[in-house]
């Protein structure tokens, strides 16, 4: 009797220690798991932080190519009129005022553009329309901040007016 109760107790012995293996791994398992979605989540975290960072200067590049304009606008209307449709313009700061450049130039990792359009008014109305005759006193400006974000290029446009206010 002594023998097979000795016997038993092994026996336990030996299945409980199986099963605390068993317990020690799903346990490692669900830790290991549990340390790489947090992992992930502030890896997406810090990815979307960026995201907005670079957002939020990208609008400010908007509003300042916006007034870039305004300035060249403001400095003389021959500065507007005399720029070509079909170039693209690059806002710089020289000299102590903006002036619009065809030269490529980049604000850290932000490329800003600007490109100006005709404007057609209705003979009838004078109302801004897609069809009617050119009004060489309005130009609409379009400032375009691009860069480049988890390997694909994002596009950030504002469009506006500039009207001739020296005549």
């Amino acid at each position: 009797m002594h023998k097979l109760q000795t016997l038993k107790t092994k026996n336990y012995r030996l299945k409980t220690t199986g099963f605390m293996m068993v317990e020690i791994l799903v346990a490692a398992s669900i830790i290991t798991a549990s340390v790489l979605a947090a992992m992930a989540v502030a890896q997406k975290s810090i990815q979307v932080s960026y995201q907005a960072l670079h957002t939020s200067q990208a609008s400010f590049l908007l509003e300042e190519g916006a007034e870039a304009v305004r300035i060249v606008r403001d400095n003389g209307w021959n500065n507007v009129s005399g720029l070509s449709m079909s170039t693209d313009y690059y806002p710089l700061f020289s000299s102590s005022t903006w002036t619009l450049s065809p030269n490529v130039s980049q604000v850290g990792i932000f490329t800003r553009k600007v490109n100006m359009a005709n404007v057609k008014r209705n003979g009838t109305t004078g109302d801004i329309s897609s069809t009617g005759t050119d009004d060489s006193g309005t130009k609409l400006f379009t400032v375009t901040v691009s860069w480049l974000e988890g390997g694909r290029t994002i596009i950030k446009t504002l469009s506006f007016y500039i009207t001739d206010i020296f005549s």
